[in-house]
């Protein structure tokens, strides 16, 4: 009978993943790991260009390790095809407070906004109850916060929505957006900054325009972390000490690709 329990909680431990032997074999000693979708462009892309693999370059090379990738695009399924299968040991870019995964300290905040044309009468607009904004084309991400805005300020016939769940290998919801704007399809969009903002830095034509005067409804800000597997505590201090001590090189990666920066409570630009 004794044998039989031990068995069974060998077992439930395994499966549960609380297991500390197994836990500990999962995270790789010799290569910086990472959980990625090899089309998320600005963010991380296969061809290691998107900011995300410029950062995780960084830690590799704080680390000595090689970074190594496990792709696989992002959606249903993302976390437990790569980080629960134990494939790879950490997500870059995940929103703080996702309880799929376990959260570092956030390394930084950024916030939602509008892009527009810099020529366009609605360049000047800076929140989502604008008046201004009726009767104009906007695109908007469908079921993300600022959407929930705009149908409630009254927009909801001039929302053109795009589905961001998609596969981005072949389809590419914020670059037809961005394009949409720049040949005048539509007046404006309003985007997460860390997809946008990278994307127009260096267009002559637009323009991104946080939005930090919102004061109903859902946040436009949102603290950015690392994943890793919940049972991983002394993996997560590990980066989290690194976070700490590089935060200055990070944040200066960030601002190199284009991300907008907020204070930690959306109040503020930071430059």
């Amino acid at each position: 009978m004794r044998q039989i329990f031990t068995t069974a909680l060998t077992l439930w431990l395994s499966l549960s993943g609380l297991a500390t032997a197994q836990v500990a074999d999962l995270r790789s000693t010799t290569q910086f790991r990472v959980c990625a979708d090899p089309a998320n462009a600005p963010m991380s892309v296969k061809d290691g260009s998107g900011f995300e693999n410029k950062l995780a370059d960084l830690f590799g090379k704080i680390m000595d390790r090689p970074v190594t990738y496990t792709w696989f695009p992002s959606g249903m399924g993302f976390i437990a095809k790569t980080l629960r299968a134990g494939t790879c040991d950490v997500v870059m870019g995940y929103a703080q407070g996702d309880e799929l995964v376990q959260n570092t300290n956030h390394y930084y905040t950024s916030v939602y906004g509008i892009v527009t044309r810099k020529d366009n009468e609605l360049a000047a607009v800076d929140h989502l109850t604008d008046p201004a904004l009726k009767d104009h084309p906007i695109g908007v991400i469908a079921g993300t916060p600022p959407a929930t805005i705009m149908a409630q300020a009254g927009l909801a016939k001039d929302m053109k929505g795009r589905d961001l769940m998609v596969d981005r290998r072949v389809m590419d919801p914020i670059g037809d957006l961005l394009k949409e704007v720049s040949d005048g399809a539509l007046d404006a969009a309003v985007l997460w900054g860390p997809v946008a903002g990278p994307r127009i830095k260096d267009d002559p034509d637009l323009q991104f325009t946080p939005l930090l005067k919102e004061t109903s409804g859902p946040k436009m800000f949102y603290r950015i972390t690392m994943g890793v597997r919940p049972e991983e505590q002394e993996w997560k201090r590990e980066l989290n000490s690194l976070l700490r001590r590089h935060k200055d090189e990070i944040d200066q990666l960030l601002r190199d690709a284009g991300v907008p920066l907020v204070d930690d409570y959306g109040k503020e630009l930071l430059q």
